[in-house]
Order: C-alpha cells, then structure tokens, then sequence
C-alpha cells in the first residue's frame, strides 16, 4: 500500500498536480507512520523527508520551479498569508483521510536561502492513549510511576529533549487518574489529545495566557489534579510548588539532561532547597530508541570492546525483576536486516528509556545541604534507580532495540 502512495506522488509531482503532490505526501507520510513532514529548498530542487520512528528519512524530490504553488497551498489549508515570505508563520489544519481518520497537522514556515522550507507536524487525533507499560515501563520503574500517580498531592516531571515522549508519558499517567470523582485541569501548547473527562485548556502566550497565567487560574477552579505542558520560567515553578503544598497533584515536563540535572535546575531557578523537597515526589528522565521489528530481528554477538561497556555498566544492578544477570555470561544482543513489515528499515515503532529518581528521605537531605548532581547521583543508584544507559542496555539485551539505539539516544 505504501509503494502505491509514493506511486501517486510520484505521478503528481510529474503532471505538477499540486494539490494532489501535497495530499498524496500528507497521505504516504501517514502511511509510513512518520511524526513530520520537512519540505527543504535546497539549490537546485526541493527535497521532501519524513521524520519516522524518531529519524529523519528522504523521500522524493520535486523541481525548484513548483515550490511556490506547493508552499502557496500548504499556506492556504492552514490559513497562513500567502503573500508573506520574508518571515516564519505558523498555522494549523485537519484533514480526514479514506478511513475516515481525523489528522491534526501543525504547519511551520521558515524562509531560507534557497525559499520557504516547510515542517507539517502530524497528529492523529483518533490515536489511543497507550497505557504505561506500552510506553516501555516494566519491573520497578512501572512500581515507582504507579506509587507516585497515586500520592493526593506533589509535583511529579518528566524530562527528557523535545521528541523524547514525554507528553506522551503525561497522557498515559491522566488516563490512569481519569475518575468521574477528580477535577483534572490541563495546560497545554498545543493540545496534543483529546480525553474525555479532562478539562484541556490551550495556552495562547501571544495574548498573555501563558502556563504560569493558566496555573495560576487553576488554583480558583477547585482541581485535584493539574497537568501542565512545561516549566519554562520561575514563576511557573513557584505556582506549581505552591500547589503541590496546597494538597494537589501536578504533572508537568521539564528540559534537562537527567532526573538528578532537574533538582540542579529547579535550583537555579530560585526555589528554595527545603521546598524543593517538601513539593517534589518524583522526577522521570526519558530517552526513546527505536524498536526492533519482531519479525526480522536476529541474535548477534557483540564486538569486544562492547560486550566490556555493556558489562561495565550493568555490574552494579542487582538480580530481580529489572535484570536476570543470567544475560551477561552468555551475552547476546541484537539487530535486523529489514523485512517487508518494516518496510525494510528493521525498525518499528519505538520504546521509552528511563531513570526515576524518587524524593526519598537520603536525596532530601543531599538537596538541603546543596549537594552536586554526581553526589545525588551516586546516592539514586545506592538507592536502586536504573540510569538511562542501564534501562537502555538491559532492553537490548531483551532484544527490544540494539545497542547502537541505546548509543544515540543515550549520548
């Protein structure tokens, strides 16, 4: 079905059918599962990527002469100025496809060198919410989530780079909260799922509704549980704290490195140590690999040099229900040579990598003696959490990604 896409596109771009080149990309790209479609100027024709499982993938080409009229319409069905290139835009715009499937898509203008390049940000608003073990939560890391989403009041972040899931992970926990009994508020930019029983609530920094503003207001509409898109400031932060302290649950993402490199930046921002650890209950630090395809993966030994890394980085986790250490005498890992069903990539679809770090009473008392992350780090590993690489090399080794994956989305 696939190749029948690239077949239309194909044809379109030759009869220069813009329309039919912009529907009949939007639709391969939804074929092939991809998060995003880039249309790129570059000096003599435009290339045309599909962002899928995480990685970006070359698609077609089309000549430089048409880009206009392709830019032109993608404009207008999302209601973006036309006659306006000197400057990036944003717009958005649903489209329904053949199966009857409603498609958000978030459109980005951005003028180059070579013209006007163009992002598409694909959202099928039809998509089930995955429940936490789908996202790659099992053994501990699933206890700890599952103890922290049940704690009446407390502030709970999960960070991790743009693209690494976390507003997912946000989606998986509300679905878990959603009671008739609790007022569930969220924030967000934009709203990525719609759920019942929720109130979702669209920020609009333009006017003044910022997630501080939105907050804020939350605290007058009697929740028990707010979600909010991202602490991007201190003022959001304090709410946030204040809340949590008042009796009530939030949820919220923040961009850092680590679980331990948030308490290093939520000091940073102000707030005081002895609050820092009265508000937060947890923070989930996440990664996404690629997922190997199930019908194509085979078992392979690894090289020397990573079978020591692997070892090396595995030797303090104990034997229990993260890790049967059974795995490291006879080491096996392993890769894909692509198959039909993964359109030949060996890959499909992704799995999360995490670390949870609990507010335990031992990071308590690291946190208000202003303690340095490798100190905090040392005492979260004392105290059982998996790092990114450890929970990274222990799914490899279940065959769940490769080793390689674990390397890109880890370094």
């Amino acid at each position: 079905m696939s190749s029948n896409q690239l077949t239309q596109l194909q044809n379109a771009i030759l009869a220069g059918n813009i329309p039919q080149i912009v529907m009949y990309a939007i639709g391969y790209a939804l074929e092939m599962r991809a998060s995003d479609i880039h249309v790129e100027p570059e000096g003599k024709t435009i290339r045309i990527r599909f962002r899928v499982d995480g990685v970006l993938r070359h698609i077609i080409e089309y000549p430089i002469n048409i880009h206009p009229a392709v830019t032109s319409r993608i404009k207008i069905i999302s209601n973006l100025k036309i006659d306006e290139q000197r400057i990036p835009q944003d717009g958005r715009t649903q489209v329904v496809t053949d199966d009857k499937k409603e498609i958000d898509i978030r459109i980005s203008s951005l003028p180059t060198i070579n013209g006007e390049k163009i992002t598409m940000r694909l959202q099928d608003k039809n998509k089930s919410i995955p429940d936490l073990p789908d996202l790659g939560l099992s053994g501990t890391a699933l206890k700890k989530i599952e103890d922290l989403i049940e704690k009446p009041n407390g502030i709970i972040l999960v960070t991790g780079p743009t693209g690494s899931g976390k507003t997912n992970t946000l989606y998986s926990a509300l679905h878990r909260l959603n009671d008739e009994q609790d007022n569930i508020l969220t924030f967000e930019d934009p709203v990525e799922y719609q759920m019942d029983g929720l109130n979702q609530s669209q920020v609009k920094p333009e006017i003044g509704y910022t997630f501080a503003f939105g907050l804020r207001t939350a605290l007058r509409q009697d929740p028990d549980i707010i979600m909010v898109g991202e602490i991007r400031d201190q003022e959001t932060i304090e709410i946030a704290v204040r809340a949590a302290l008042t009796g009530h649950l939030v949820l919220s993402t923040i961009h850092t490195n680590s679980a331990v490199g948030t308490l290093v930046r939520i000091t940073d921002m102000g707030i005081k140590p002895f609050l820092i650890t009265s508000s937060i209950n947890g923070i989930l630090a996440q990664r996404l690999a690629r997922r190997l395809c199930e019908k194509c993966r085979e078992e392979a030994a690894p090289d020397p040099s990573t079978a020591q890394e692997i070892k090396e980085t595995l030797s303090e986790v104990p034997d229990g229900p993260d890790f049967d250490r059974k795995l490291l005498d006879n080491l096996k890992v392993y890769r894909s040579k692509g198959c039909p069903e993964c359109e030949n990539l060996g890959f499909r679809g992704r799995v999360g990598i995490f670390e949870i770090m609990i507010m335990s009473r031992g990071i308590a008392e690291l946190v208000l003696k202003n303690s340095p992350d490798d100190v905090l780090m040392d005492q979260s590993r004392k105290e059982g959490m998996l790092t990114l690489k450890q929970d990274g090399y222990i799914k490899a080794l279940k065959g769940l990604t490769t080793i390689e994956e674990v390397f890109r989305a880890t370094r």
